[in-house]
């Protein structure tokens, strides 16, 4: 999850698709230049270590754009793929 967001904060899509899971990732992703990331929050995570083949995360992850703060909350859920762990999708909320 927090490499994911570093790569969000400088725009490093090649490795976004890459860390995602191949049958929920998009054929393209467009950042908005405009959008700068300050902050991340874990809020809960559940399994994902080596002895796990899936794992949650709950994030807060602020941001501004053209000057105006926001914030994004999500209970994602990742699965090993191929070895490495990728991001599958996000979770409804409770």
């Amino acid at each position: 999850m927090r490499s994911r967001y570093s790569a969000f904060a400088v725009g490093d899509t090649a490795y976004l698709l890459r860390s995602w899971h191949s049958t929920t990732r998009p054929a393209a992703l467009e950042l908005d230049p405009a959008q700068r990331w300050t902050a991340l929050e874990i809020l809960a995570a559940t399994d994902g270590s080596a002895f796990h083949t899936e794992g949650t995360v709950t994030f807060r992850a602020h941001y501004a754009v053209r000057g105006r703060a926001g914030s994004q909350e999500e209970h994602s859920r990742f699965v090993r793929e191929d070895g490495q762990w990728v991001y599958l999708d996000a979770l409804p909320a409770a």
